[in-house]
């Protein structure tokens, strides 16, 4: 298809091909964010469970050590959509939002699978805290931004 064909399509827009490696950018950047919230908070999980703060793998957990892993989940959710708003090519709140959506929607999955093993406060405040994480991690970054 040449370039003459592209642009007489009634579905092609004359930015087509400037748009495409932008969609590719920001789909790295959602993806950065979400690779980077599994990677530190799996990595957190191994080094509470090796140090044995938390109990073996699969064994219960008291609702002060869901508490704690709670609440570096959100740290680090906050800093994984800060990663995903500063890679942004363009619109970083809404790139956040929409990694703060992936994480709703996987929080309210796992809430769902999970619902049987006890505790159901943490997989509603995961999924809770989902949006609230997304937009201070961009709202963090826009002010740094605009700091300089």
């Amino acid at each position: 298809m040449t370039n003459a064909d592209t642009l007489s399509s009634p579905f092609a827009s004359p930015t087509t091909s400037a748009t495409s490696p932008r969609r590719l950018r920001s789909v790295g950047a959602v993806a950065a964010g979400l690779v980077s919230i599994f990677a530190v908070t799996t990595a957190v999980d191994a080094v509470m469970h090796a140090t044995g703060v938390y109990p073996p793998a699969g064994a219960p957990m008291s609702d002060a050590l869901l508490a704690l892993a709670f609440a570096y989940r959100f740290v680090i959710d906050v800093a994984g959509c800060a990663l995903t708003a500063r890679l942004a090519p363009r619109r970083p709140m809404r790139h956040a939002l929409v990694l703060g959506g992936i994480g709703l929607v996987l929080s309210i999955a796992g809430a769902v699978a999970m619902w049987d093993a006890g505790h159901a406060w943490y997989p509603i405040a995961l999924a809770a805290s989902s949006l609230p994480c997304a937009w201070l991690g961009a709202r963090l970054i826009q002010a740094k931004v605009a700091q300089q």
